[in-house]
């Protein structure tokens, strides 16, 4: 049977992508963006979205600015960093006190001989709130080798959840992402799944579909697609987490747990 909070992300999914009437989609898109607070500065306005769901994935309407220096890391999205910092052999803090094994995060589907690379690594936890801008973004230059859909619940991932919930990372269905950098290291992005994320999309992967009763765990290699810094590769339909993870001794992080940062932002340097 499927788990409750599965279902209830369907029909709330459902509901965000319906078009209603022009009259009462506008209510209820311009309801969200008062009640949650959110920021259309830099988008069209609200009522301009023929559905609830078009709004939480909508683009810039202006591109940002970022650094095009190749050593220089910038944030994929605008998120809040709930941790950030050094893997204690395989383990990564989920929030201070708790504790999950990338080894697990990854999933079986990545090799030994890569979750030995990252041994002792460095990692980076992002999680976007339903206010926030939901697309994401390639941090620097990459080379895509494979990406992996692991199905599994959708606990929230807000900071309560984190508190109380061991392992939710690992429990919550997500997309692991491998990629390779100019300089050949290796760095995974982890989309993370969550309560009332109807979908994850990946742009460069349409036959990905996330948060689908018949899903099953299953890996996508590339063989050739490389993306540029800053390339938009997908949305979350509402927030969620993305985990960055790298091998040791790669980057100067520039960011600290609970700083919030923005898609653009220098938030690393390699070394």
């Amino acid at each position: 049977m499927r788990a409750l909070s599965s279902v209830i992300s369907q029909g709330f999914g459902k509901f965000a992508s319906h078009k209603f009437e022009p009259w009462f989609q506008k209510f209820i898109n311009r309801s969200y963006v008062k009640l949650m607070g959110l920021d259309m500065s830099e988008f069209r306005p609200p009522e301009s979205y023929e559905s609830l769901n078009a709004l939480f994935t909508r683009h810039l309407e202006v591109p940002r600015p970022f650094s095009q220096n190749a050593k220089e890391l910038i944030s994929p999205c605008d998120a809040l960093v709930s941790e950030c910092g050094s893997l204690e052999g395989d383990y990564a803090l989920q929030i201070k006190g708790m504790r999950y094994s990338v080894s697990e995060l990854l999933s079986d589907e990545i090799t030994p001989e890569h979750k030995e690379r990252l041994k002792d690594g460095q990692f980076i936890n992002f999680y976007l709130s339903p206010k926030d801008y939901h697309r994401y973004h390639m941090p620097c230059d990459l080379k895509i080798n494979r990406a992996v859909h692991i199905p599994g619940k959708l606990y929230p991932v807000n900071m309560p959840a984190l508190n109380n919930i061991s392992n939710l990372f690992i429990e919550n269905e997500r997309v692991v992402i491998e990629a390779e950098t100019t300089q050949g290291d290796l760095l995974y992005m982890v989309l993370v799944g969550a309560l009332n994320v109807g979908k994850m999309r990946v742009s460069f992967e349409p036959r990905l579909v996330t948060n689908d009763a018949d899903a099953y765990k299953r890996p996508y290699e590339f063989s050739d697609l490389h993306l540029k810094k800053g390339d938009d590769f997908g949305c979350f339909e509402m927030g969620s987490t993305i985990v960055m993870i790298t091998e040791k001794e790669r980057l100067n992080l520039h960011v600290k747990a609970g700083e919030s940062v923005k898609f653009a932002q220098t938030i690393a340097e390699f070394v």
